[in-house]
């Protein structure tokens, strides 16, 4: 949806983002898998600590109503290094939605029905403050779309 080099892929379905991780021998992270990358070990509030910096994100109040380059936000980085898991768009994971939390080994991740809730995870340009906490979550079919939607890949490593 926006122009430029650098900013995040936005404007995909959940399908979307799966095939594309898939095609790069990746995948969508779990839920729980975000979460512990964003919040880390001591569960903290935002990736970078328990207090707001509005310097560390992108969102409603600094965003110029459109994405940032990603990583442009150095503060905002997690204990394992991601950047932008706090604002410049909304993440697609593999998790249904459910209540949370919940045992991610029960059956139910990545399942490819469309009648079916899957969870974003993080916040957006479009969000305000409280909506950049690391657990933030919400919802959306997986054929929606939107320019404050996204996602990122992952790798599991033997």
């Amino acid at each position: 949806h926006f122009k430029g080099d650098n900013r995040p892929l936005n404007n995909v379905t959940w399908f979307e983002a799966r095939d594309f991780c898939a095609q790069r021998g990746a995948r969508l992270p779990t839920e729980a898998e975000w979460e512990y990358a964003a919040r880390g070990p001591e569960s903290l509030i935002y990736p970078w600590g328990n207090d707001f910096v509005a310097d560390n994100t992108v969102y409603f109040g600094n965003s110029r109503n459109q994405t940032a380059i990603v990583g442009s936000h150095p503060g905002g980085v997690s204990w394992v290094g991601a950047l932008d898991m706090s604002g410049n768009v909304g993440e697609w994971v593999s998790s249904l939605y459910q209540a949370y939390p919940y045992n991610p080994h029960d059956g139910r991740e990545g399942i490819s029905e469309t009648d079916n809730k899957y969870v974003l995870r993080g916040s957006s340009w479009l969000f305000y403050e409280y909506f950049t906490r690391g657990a933030q979550r919400y919802w959306f079919f997986p054929d929606v779309l939107g320019s404050d939607l996204g996602f990122r890949c992952a790798r599991t490593y033997n």
